[in-house]
């Protein structure tokens, strides 16, 4: 079964995700950006989701996760909870 390692960032605007990722992009590290701006729980470990097999998370979440390059900010995504930028840290296929 795949699993994957990922760390998210958890937003409730599109436009605030975008911000974030060009932050990221110009340099700032991902882990601090999501301590100071994710709303999501894990943001107190940098973002870190664990690793998790698919199906575990989201459709819109598994679909990035399992197709994305590894150690590639992605996103805006958008689910059911708000805006994420997703970088998937490692993936077994």
């Amino acid at each position: 079964m795949s699993q994957a390692s990922a760390r998210h960032i958890l937003v409730s605007t599109e436009e605030q995700c975008n911000q974030l990722k060009a932050q990221i992009e110009g340099g700032a590290d991902f882990a601090q950006v999501a301590r100071d701006n994710s709303r999501c729980p894990s943001s107190r470990d940098g973002g870190n989701l664990g690793t998790f097999g698919r199906g575990q998370m989201v459709p819109e979440f598994d679909q990035v996760v399992f197709s994305a390059p590894v150690n590639t900010v992605q996103g805006p995504v958008k689910t059911q909870f708000g805006y994420h930028l997703l970088e998937v840290t490692s993936r077994k296929d």
